[in-house]
């Protein structure tokens, strides 16, 4: 067995004195204290807005110099790397070549427990090791405690490599704070069911990953005004929705949206600047290649004169 630093004065792993007697209340006062709980969770991922912020500002520049963003975690941390890195391509376009979660287990710990496996750093190094990374890459740790060994060894050897490093905890003073470039920690106090790491730190960590990801994707010019403009439309829902987003930003007919659409193959990007601009797919491309995809800058080039 790895020698693993002690649950010792760790916020997760408290006994919460609000819950004390949990098992002797109603179903109605359970729910009501399980709610009142998770309201301070919002407030924690509030204060570290300065982090996350600077966690997403590191992770532009890695995506602008063509890096990848790998995330690790293990249990419930890695559950949702997976899930945010997974929901980023009908979101935004972006698939596991450039984003891509790695989680202690492998696949199989998505859906069984695999609980030793975040005991394990050399695995935690070999799945790191195994996607090739450089130092154009960046590498985000995801710990509830902050000293899960299947991720702190990769965080260290990613800091070693030149990679930007960035860990996400639910404790302060963590191991992982001493590795990490940018720390986010919201610190949302002890569980309600002691350790039980799922409820306010999965649902803590679960937000700074959705903040994270789309702030980085809006920075990226994947939305324009807030609309997903980056969206595959791969069912006939997100069919229904490209028209939508067209047509609002157009205002053109139905129709039409639905006749440039086909002629963009379905990049909504292509079709809006071929719509408002007045111009075929290739100018389309050319005016987003020069804006680098960022469909304002685009349609500014327009104004400007800047076509052609």
């Amino acid at each position: 067995m790895e020698s693993i630093p002690k649950l010792n004065n760790l916020t997760t792993e408290e006994r919460n004195e609000a819950s004390l007697n949990i098992d002797t209340l109603s179903t109605t006062e359970i729910v009501a204290l399980i709610t009142r709980e998770d309201q301070q969770v919002i407030d924690a991922v509030q204060r570290e807005v300065p982090r996350i912020a600077a966690a997403a500002d590191l992770l532009v520049a890695v995506f602008k110099k063509g890096g990848k963003i790998f995330y690790m975690g293990a249990g419930t941390s890695g559950r949702l790397g997976v899930l945010d890195a997974a929901e980023l391509l009908p979101t935004f376009g972006v698939g596991e070549d450039r984003v891509k979660a790695l989680i202690a287990g492998g696949q199989r710990a998505m859906f069984v427990p695999v609980e030793k496996a975040e005991d394990d750093s050399r695995a935690g190094l070999t799945d790191f090791l195994a996607q090739n990374p450089t130092a154009a890459d960046a590498l985000v740790g995801i710990t509830a405690s902050g000293r899960t060994p299947y991720v702190l060894a990769p965080m260290q050897r990613a800091k070693e490599m030149g990679l930007a490093t960035i860990g996400i905890t639910c404790n302060g003073d963590s191991e992982i704070a001493k590795i990490a470039d940018v720390t986010i920690a919201p610190v949302v106090g002890p569980e309600v069911v002691a350790g039980s790491t799922r409820m306010k730190a999965g649902t803590a960590q679960k937000i700074v990953l959705n903040t994270l990801s789309t702030t980085l994707m809006i920075k990226l010019g994947k939305v324009y005004q807030n609309l997903m403009v980056d969206m595959i439309p791969t069912n006939a829902k997100l069919v229904q929705r490209a028209e939508r987003i067209v047509q609002e930003v157009t205002g053109a007919p139905a129709e039409l949206v639905c006749e440039v659409l086909e002629k963009a193959g379905f990049n909504i990007k292509a079709a809006i600047v071929m719509l408002k601009a007045g111009c075929d797919l290739q100018s389309a491309q050319d005016l987003l290649a020069q804006a680098e995809g960022v469909v304002g800058r685009a349609l500014q080039l327009v104004s400007d004169g800047g076509r052609g």
